[in-house]
């Protein structure tokens, strides 16, 4: 029997974003999502695209460890940098509320780790509102 190799194997497993949109199962056993925003889509269309993706993924694929690619069409300023609405779309929605579904996130702005384990159990349903809404009473916290 031969020593074994100081040479790394040929083939080295990475996180690559996938050619098309989707959820895609990995040869290492973690799941892709990727999702591009279109010119087109508002806020909510996007956010509640991303919670079907995200769902769609959990139920294919439950407890899978999940890596979200985002790409955004359109929606930039004239000084071109990007609108707003997809700004808050990655920072608020999907770093700071949906951040904990995923292990990883590959965006316009930023690429982040989770660095806590995913969660997978996930809400029934997505319930947007206008930012400085109050909550609704049956969602107030604390509870008394």
């Amino acid at each position: 029997m031969s020593p074994p190799s100081e040479d790394p194997p040929e083939f080295i497993p990475e996180y690559d974003k996938p050619n098309a949109p989707g959820i895609h199962m990995n040869f290492d056993n973690t799941v892709s999502l990727y999702h591009i925003v279109e010119e087109g889509d508002d806020f909510e269309t996007a956010a509640h695209d991303v919670f079907e993706l995200l769902s769609e993924a959990q139920e294919e694929f439950p407890d899978w460890p999940r890596v979200f690619y985002l790409d955004i069409e359109g929606h930039v300023r004239d000084d071109g940098r990007l609108e707003e609405d997809m700004i808050e779309l990655q920072q608020e929605f999907l770093i700071a509320a949906m951040g904990k579904f995923f292990t990883a996130l590959a965006m316009p702005l930023v690429s982040v780790v989770n660095p806590d384990d995913q969660v997978n159990d996930l809400p029934d349903e997505l319930v947007l509102q206008p930012p400085d809404a109050d909550l609704p009473q049956e969602n107030a916290w604390p509870k008394e």
